[in-house]
């Protein structure tokens, strides 16, 4: 018995959805820089000078700025470490299957929704304006911000737990806290970790910048350098952090690889 197969429209066969709306996203796109004035604020000349200037980067300038590198890791690990342990019972009590009290988990939820709408480079200058520059402001703005996205994350993978477990600990007269020690916190413990790792790397990369706007970290030095034009180190500051991206990103891969 031979098989047709079925005829496809000529909209399907030329793809011409797809490329309408690809040629309508790069219209608006256009005409968005146009309208903003994008465009006319650019130099090529410039754009070059610069590029040949950090095209010779000054080496030297290596050992000043490994300090600062370890120092932005170190924002980075302490603020997620910090986020992470608050986000815990706030996650908890965000969970559908944990807490079944529909007024108190919704408020808990829009508290999370409110830590989440806040930029990170708002709360480093809210910090900044708080504790002064250095890394400090760095920790704070970055625990505020690993708070906000881990919490959301957890009670979404408690949420997605073997009810069987609970159930079987409540049968038994199991309180609260022991379910969620011995039922709920196994189930979830490699997601956690996984979660963990990922907001870790966001946060790298995310100190560089935070460094720039004067809440410690390898980015004062970018700042320094770019406002006294020297190019030439910019180059090593920003070789600097994108090594530490590279490494930290690897490692955490394998990590997770690990936990999956």
């Amino acid at each position: 018995m031979n098989a047709t197969l079925p005829e496809r429209q000529f909209s399907e066969k030329w793809h011409i959805k797809g490329s309408l709306a690809v040629l309508l996203f790069v219209l608006i796109f256009i005409g968005s820089g146009y309208n903003t004035g994008v465009s006319t604020s650019f130099s090529w000349d410039q754009f070059w000078q610069l590029l040949i200037r950090m095209m010779h980067p000054d080496w030297s300038y290596v050992s000043s700025i490994i300090t600062p590198i370890a120092e932005t890791i170190q924002m980075a690990l302490v603020g997620t470490l910090l986020g992470t342990i608050i986000a815990i019972p706030f996650s908890l009590l965000a969970a559908r299957n944990i807490v079944k009290n529909t007024y108190l988990r919704g408020i808990i939820r829009f508290f999370l929704n409110l830590v989440r709408a806040v930029p990170d480079l708002l709360l480093a200058a809210v910090f900044v304006a708080i504790v002064g520059i250095g890394p400090m402001a760095g920790v704070g703005a970055l625990t505020i911000f690993s708070f906000g996205m881990i919490s959301k994350l957890f009670y979404e993978a408690i949420e997605t737990i073997d009810e069987g477990p609970i159930e079987a600990l409540t049968s038994v007269g199991a309180n609260g806290i022991q379910k969620i020690v011995f039922a709920v916190i196994p189930q979830v413990m490699n997601q956690f970790l996984s979660f963990f790792l990922y907001t870790l790397e966001i946060n790298v990369r995310a100190s560089t910048v935070l460094g720039y706007l004067g809440a410690g970290g390898v980015g004062l030095y970018l700042d320094q350098t770019l406002s006294l034009f020297r190019y030439d180190r910019t180059a090593i500051v920003i070789l600097a952090i994108l090594v530490v991206v590279i490494v930290v990103d690897g490692i955490s891969n394998r990590l997770r690889e690990a936990l999956a």
